[in-house]
């Protein structure tokens, strides 16, 4: 494995991410304009990054995980985009400048999440005809495009967006609140760990307590959002606090408080530092990331 550091890997990604977007005719130039303006607009890059590190992690070749990597991105730069529209979450702000409809209007926003995500597939399934010669290679690749692809639909990212948007100004079970949290924002963190291992070479053991650590990462990363919408710091998280309460979100401290899901954010964070122990260093990029994780905004 090599020893990159989540800097390392995070640089790889922005230095490629707009090299797998398809070519787009000119007389469409607001739709590409568009797409750009909220993909290269930084943010943290988590799930390209843990696609890579998992992918290095298990023996692959991080340069052969580029295109998944990127594309998963994409996918969840779409997501942002349609969740910021006034018919979703209605935002002004995201990663620190105004969201897209506010700059090109809902339709054309729209159309640019449809756009990016659409670059995703087309990006995953190129690559994937690169091999059709070579079964093994083909097969990781069908692999690491279907837990991407099964991760961002209607049994993932979509079906925790359509709870999501009907628990509002209801009161939501605790089961409710773990779907909405675990499809809405675990599954692409899942998705990018498991296409990542995908590309490589993972015994079961290994897949499982990634798979372990990847669920417990992602439900933490909800649970510490739901925490910084009360009390984080509008201008260090580059969008608006306060929205949960506004729109009457079903959220962690809304139904437990904020002492509790503090207390939920660290157990989260345990398993999921504990899923991986047994790696010893191997695994220090993926368990330093979920204590910085737990810990951001302070």
């Amino acid at each position: 494995m090599n020893d990159y550091t989540f800097e390392d890997y995070k640089k790889i990604v922005e230095e490629h991410l707009s090299d797998f977007l398809p070519d787009i005719d000119h007389k469409s130039i607001t739709l590409y304009d568009s797409m750009k303006y909220s993909l290269m607009a930084g943010g943290k890059r988590i799930r390209p990054v843990l696609l890579l590190a998992a992918c290095d992690f298990c023996g692959g070749k991080i340069e052969e995980a580029l295109p998944y990597a990127c594309a998963i991105e994409y996918i969840h730069t779409y997501t942002l985009i349609h969740d910021d529209l006034p018919c979703m979450d209605n935002d002004d702000l995201r990663r620190g400048i105004p969201t897209n409809h506010k700059v090109y209007g809902d339709a054309v926003a729209t159309l640019a999440g449809d756009g990016l995500q659409s670059a995703a597939y087309e990006a995953m399934q190129r690559d994937v005809l690169l091999y059709l010669d070579d079964l093994k290679a083909l097969k990781k690749r069908i692999r690491a495009s279907y837990e991407i692809t099964k991760g961002c639909g209607c049994r993932g990212v979509v079906a925790g967006q359509i709870a999501d948007m009907e628990a509002e100004h209801k009161t939501c079970s605790p089961e409710m609140l773990d779907f909405i949290h675990l499809n809405k924002t675990a599954a692409m963190i899942v998705a990018a760990i498991r296409a990542g291992a995908s590309l490589g070479d993972p015994d079961s053991k290994m897949l499982e307590d990634l798979n372990i650590y990847a669920e417990n990462l992602g439900l933490a990363f909800q649970i510490c959002d739901d925490i910084l919408d009360v009390v984080g710091d509008e201008k260090k998280l580059g969008k608006k606090t306060g929205m949960d309460s506004e729109n009457q979100k079903a959220t962690y401290p809304a139904l437990y408080g904020l002492e509790a899901s503090r207390q939920r954010l660290s157990e989260l964070t345990d398993c999921a530092v504990e899923a991986l122990s047994c790696y010893y260093d191997n695994a220090e990029l993926f368990t330093s990331l979920a204590r910085e994780l737990e810990h951001r905004g302070e």
